[in-house]
């Protein structure tokens, strides 16, 4: 399968903490790494590794974290197609708790393509499947090439002013920066998969279908949920890539989403093996 994200990057620093520190509190970190993470980089290495191949079409900052972010997911096996932005590569720091579940704290503004920046954007007519994270409209209608279009709705005003169909929208039921109600796009997404962390979730088609999927037990202990819900967009983008049902595409994404959950970070513990 040709599969593929546009969106962006973020260098992750992650410190594992016994809680979160309350105001004015300090804590101690037990362990610490750094990746280059953010919804773009994530899903497009879960793509990578379902369909042994992938490519993110990003921006970065033309600065050591934003050079580094690239060879490190090249490492990861990504192909990478960039374009140095003269700014500060955006990263972020997340806290662990004991629990595995991750609080994070952003810095920078988030970079993603533009429609006239220098990518092989020809390339995506070829595409059985592309997640959309960040860009402008122009990036999108350049991503709509793709056999099937998968975009989140944390970018919802930029999904509007483009104006494509997406064969889906991944919302959330509880985060309220990933809503999505009726009427907020034209035309309306084919389908409407809203997540809800350990409760599973729901999906509704442009024809008032609807389903529900339910969690995947995790396949070994918890380390921590960084990168859970993008590997789930990837899983269920990779699905619909592949021709499946769009019930047993968000359970792909399940799986996906509690594979990544048993691994340090974003990308030890993503799925492998599609079947």
């Amino acid at each position: 399968m040709r599969a593929a994200v546009v969106g962006h990057v973020e260098w992750i620093e992650f410190g594992r903490v016994d809680h979160v520190p309350a105001p004015g509190e300090i804590v101690h970190v037990r362990e610490s790494w750094e990746v280059p993470g953010g919804g773009g980089a994530v899903s497009a290495v879960q793509l990578c590794k379902l369909a042994d191949a992938g490519t993110l079409y990003t921006a970065l900052g033309d600065d050591e974290l934003g050079h580094r972010s690239r060879s490190d997911l090249e490492r990861l096996g990504l192909r990478v197609e960039a374009v140095f932005r003269p700014e500060p590569q955006r990263r972020a720091f997340v806290h662990v708790d004991g629990a595995g579940e991750r609080t994070i704290t952003v810095v920078g503004d988030r970079l993603g393509p533009r429609a006239d920046d220098p990518l092989p954007w020809h390339e995506l007519a070829d595409a059985d499947a592309v997640y959309f994270t960040a860009g402008d409209p122009g990036a999108l209608r350049e991503a709509r090439r793709a056999r099937a279009l998968v975009a989140t709705a944390r970018g919802l005003d930029v999904v509007a002013a483009a104006g494509v169909e997406l064969d889906a929208l991944v919302a959330s039921s509880r985060d309220r920066g990933e809503r999505y109600e009726a009427g907020d796009l034209e035309p309306p997404p084919r389908h409407v998969v809203r997540t809800a962390g350990a409760a599973g979730g729901e999906y509704e088609t442009a024809a008032g279908e609807r389903g529900r999927w339910e969690a995947t037990a995790l396949p070994g202990p918890v380390s921590d949920f960084y990168g859970s819900g993008d590997s789930f967009a990837a899983g269920l983008t990779y699905g619909l890539g592949a021709g499946l049902p769009i019930g047993e595409a968000v359970r792909l994404g399940a799986r996906c989403g509690a594979a990544c959950a048993t691994g340090r970070g974003p990308y030890e513990g993503q799925l492998r093996d599609p079947d």
